[in-house]
């Protein structure tokens, strides 16, 4: 037998024995236990007597493996920096380090350095100032067998550029699964238990981060990725998390702000920030049941980055896109809040009928299925967001529509991969609208009907109002149901036949309806001679293709963003100084086919261009709502046949936003 054939291991032991004795990026995991050592009560609950294990991997041994690896070498900042558009001299702000933290933490931190006696060492003041992100989020991975939940810890820094974070896994590391203590059902709500449980938690993450204390004032030399040798010191940076972790980490209470000092009637007012050095005088100045009640401050517990240098929580809280944007503002509030208002202002089968109609609508969307939306979570919601606005127009205000609008804009801006003052003011721009326009849903079904009445003995009219809008409602589905709304753009044909796959070019113009793929209308004088070969023979369909796409200001990683469109809509780039929709063309994939000429293979899309018809720019709506339902046998497949005329959707993703915004 030759040497290479040899198998490189013997079998799957052999491989994990190799993968174990790697050295290269590998952090040990170590473990510490940690145990109640308060005061305790004459009868004793089982947690206190309970040992609780936390296992970790050194995090300053994972900031050695990120500035150590020669991937990210052209990737990592060693200095904050701001930078500017050489065209308009308008600040941009893109990776971390460009950011006004960065910048005001290397300033604090030579400041540091010229009156710390520990740190007179001239050469500490060209030290590089790497801040360490953390992000925490618990997760529930099964409910049906034990509820098993898991507690990781992220960590990063604040170094590596953006495009990084979404490339490589050796970007963002999980250093420790946090322990999460349990008592029985008994227990579970005492006071003392609660205290343990975020006591536990600062605690945990002032042992796991304590390797990077000494490099937190006295810097220390660090191999880099390019092959030189740099000074470092570390700092805290932001932490990423939700609200529900943003209370456990900055010792405040529930529906209380974790950033600023409003009080949590009118969070909207004016309250100056949060810091260690006001939040310690109350703690000396006042009872404990005055701090909760008056300034939402838990006085029992202190935040772990007390015991850091030049770290306060309050600042360092960062908030979490996915769980505050669009699970919580999106999904928790605007999407409930339809439901709710549904219900409210119709009887409960007209409700149904409209929440059914809602659901067929979003599984018509074209490429996308679904239904009952109220179940889905994570990326899932991602998806609903790109579609749920023609999902509801006609059903709900115009003024709701408008405030899901605004709220959708203020998601995307904040995604943007680079962000400029304007980028700033378009956000605070779409805040406002969303603060004007969400007031409807405290209007509708109540108020609204009361201005419509006479003011006198109102609540018996509005009672009425809201009967015959239902009445009305309801008449509207009996007559769709007799046929008495037919001849709209939905008497289209909607079932399609399926047809074998052509083979030869004949036959797919004859599939596709397009006879001009077969005879070349233009006069053969105008062609150049060899550059559209005629070609006779086979050729083959696929159902779809992969296509490598970068946004103007996202790079979206070292890859770009790999699609694989299938019958759907594409955005084609032709003209950048066009107006309205800045040089992009909408068309229809109708199909891929490809075919062999001299040995060299042509892969082609046969494309159907739609037009605009020019009196307005393009809306956000993908599907042109009408008024009516849905018809539950319309499948996504069927949606582009099916209709004669569709809007713009800008919120396909962030990048389409960016471009056709």
């Amino acid at each position: 037998m030759k040497h290479h054939d040899v198998p490189p291991f013997a079998d799957h032991k052999d491989l994990h024995n190799v993968i174990d004795v790697t050295q290269l990026g590998d952090v040990p995991l170590q473990s510490f236990s940690v145990q109640y050592t308060g005061e305790h009560p004459e009868i004793v609950p089982p947690w206190m007597d309970d040992e609780f294990e936390v296992w970790y991997r050194d995090p300053h041994v994972m900031a050695h493996n990120i500035l150590a690896n020669p991937t990210f070498k052209d990737k990592i900042n060693y200095m904050p920096f701001h930078e500017y558009n050489a065209a308009d001299d308008t600040r941009r702000w893109k990776d971390f380090m460009s950011g006004d933290w960065a910048w005001q933490q290397a300033v604090c931190f030579q400041l540091l350095l010229l009156r710390d006696t520990i740190s007179k060492d001239p050469e500490a003041h060209g030290s590089a100032l790497v801040p360490i992100i953390l992000s925490s989020d618990k997760t529930t991975v099964s409910v049906g067998t034990g509820n098993n939940e898991y507690y990781p810890l992220y960590a990063s820094i604040g170094n590596v550029c953006n495009n990084i974070w979404c490339a490589h896994r050796n970007a963002l590391v999980i250093i420790s699964f946090l322990t999460i203590p349990k008592t029985d059902r008994k227990h579970s709500k005492d006071n003392m238990f609660r205290i343990f449980h975020r006591q536990l938690f600062h605690s945990s993450l002032s042992a796991i981060l304590s390797s990077l204390k000494s490099a937190m004032t006295k810097y220390e030399v660090v191999h880099c990725g390019d092959g030189h040798f740099q000074c470092i010191i570390y700092s805290l940076g932001p932490y990423i998390v939700d609200y529900e972790e943003q209370l456990v980490l900055s010792c405040i209470v529930k529906h209380w702000c974790p950033k600023c000092i409003a009080v949590r009637t009118n969070l909207n007012g004016s309250g100056m920030y949060h810091c260690h050095g006001h939040t310690d005088f109350l703690i000396d100045e006042l009872h404990g049941d005055v701090l909760w009640d008056e300034f939402s401050i838990i006085g029992d517990l202190i935040p772990f980055t007390n015991n850091f240098p030049q770290a306060d929580i309050h600042e360092l809280l960062s908030f979490d896109l996915l769980h505050q944007l669009i699970k919580g503002a999106f999904k928790d509030h605007l999407v409930d809040w339809v439901a709710k208002y549904l219900k409210a202002a119709h009887r409960t089968r007209r409700a149904e009928e409209i929440m059914s109609d809602i659901d067929c609508r979003v599984a018509a969307v074209p490429s996308f299925a679904g239904r009952n939306f109220k179940q889905w979570t994570g990326d899932d919601l991602k998806v609903l967001m790109k579609v749920f606005l023609p999902a509801i127009k006609g059903h709900i205000p115009g003024d709701m529509v408008h405030a899901f609008c605004a709220l959708l804009e203020f998601c995307y801006l904040a995604w943007h991969d680079v962000v400029t003052k304007d980028t700033l003011n378009q956000i605070q721009d779409t805040l406002h609208r969303f603060h004007h326009y969400c007031k409807i849903f405290d209007l509708v079904a109540v108020k609204e009907p009361w201005h419509w009445s006479s003011r006198h003995n109102a609540l018996g009219q509005m009672l009425v109002t809201n009967q015959h809008l239902d009445k009305l409602a309801a008449s509207h589905v009996d007559f769709d149901a007799l046929g008495m709304l037919t001849g709209t753009i939905l008497s289209s044909a909607l079932a399609t036949l399926e047809q074998k796959r052509a083979q030869t070019v004949a036959a797919l113009a004859c599939g596709v309806a397009v006879p001009d793929l077969q005879d070349d209308p233009r006069d053969p004088a105008d062609v150049q001679t060899g550059s559209l070969p005629r070609h006779e023979g086979k050729l083959q369909v696929f159902n779809s293709a992969a296509a490598t796409f970068f946004a103007p200001s996202d790079l979206s990683g070292t890859g770009g963003i790999n699609e694989h469109p299938c019958n759907n809509c594409v955005f084609i780039n032709t003209d950048s100084d066009t107006q309205g929709m800045r040089g992009l063309e909408v068309a229809r994939i109708i199909c891929f086919f490809s075919f062999n000429h001299n040995w060299e293979v042509y892969p082609c899309t046969l494309i159907q261009c739609f037009h605009e018809d020019g009196s307005q720019h393009p809306a956000v709506i993908h599907i042109k709502t009408v008024s009516d339902y849905i018809p539950h046998g319309l499948m996504f497949y069927h949606s582009i046949d099916s209709f004669h005329s569709f809007y713009v959707n800008k919120f396909t993703d962030h990048h389409a936003f960016e471009i056709a915004s």
